[in-house]
């Protein structure tokens, strides 16, 4: 829900109800609307581990799906919200619970842009590709690695071939909503030697845009103009 639909009233100590509101919702869901003169904003925030179908510790920093998925239908729907900004710093998690959240933002109508701060790494990648326009800080990076998966794995083809055609959704997703194909996406995923325990690649920020992942460098000011230039289109 956003907070724009909260009417202006005060408690029995003439504190404002909607202030504090906002600050639940600041604290509890890192969401934030904005009311500005070119326009109503909304702030999504997507950072820690993005959390599936299982509890994460809770000392763990995560992004809950389900907490996530009902804001962006709601925010689809305000007619007091007219543009979505999304904050990424994440290591990444679930793969379906990312791809979900992706395949929401990638659908809907309003004007959105995505920030990569800090990082973006695992299933964030298709989060931060998702938006109509994407921005990266130029210390910020983004990790590119096959789908790893943790517990009892059973050593048959099949198994090899179930995780093949998972790896080919984020591939695919990837590489239909941003300018990067799916030959360079697959040479990332797959680089040996950059990584001491693993597979993959780790791109900074204009690395990111030169290969056609990230549309340009900026934060939060350039972001926030672009947004405001997709609300006025």
């Amino acid at each position: 829900m956003c907070q724009n639909e909260f009417e202006e009233t005060n408690d029995e100590n003439g504190n404002s109800v909607k202030e504090e509101i906002k600050e639940m919702k600041i604290e509890d869901m890192g969401t934030i609307a904005v009311k500005g003169r070119r326009g109503n904003l909304h702030c999504l925030t997507i950072i820690g581990q993005i959390e599936g179908h299982i509890i994460l510790p809770t000392h763990n920093k995560t992004t809950k799906y389900e907490h996530v998925l009902p804001q962006l239908v709601a925010i689809e729907e305000s007619p007091d919200v007219d543009g979505l900004l999304i904050l990424l710093n994440t290591v990444g998690g679930d793969v379906e619970a990312g791809l979900a959240i992706s395949e929401m933002i990638a659908s809907m109508s309003k004007p959105t842009v995505s920030v990569v701060l800090g990082g973006s790494h695992s299933i964030g990648v298709p989060i931060a590709v998702s938006t109509n326009y994407s921005f990266i800080a130029p210390s910020a990076t983004m990790t590119i690695h096959p789908l790893r998966l943790n517990g009892f794995i059973i050593g048959v083809p099949q198994t090899y071939e179930y995780f093949d055609r998972m790896q080919e959704r984020v591939v695919s997703f990837v590489c239909r909503n941003s300018r990067i194909s799916k030959i360079d996406f697959k040479s990332l995923m797959l680089k040996t030697g950059e990584m001491a325990n693993d597979v993959g690649t780790v791109l900074f920020g204009e690395e990111a845009v030169k290969c056609g992942l990230i549309n340009e460098i900026g934060g939060l000011r350039q972001a926030i103009d672009k947004l405001y230039e997709g609300i006025g289109k």
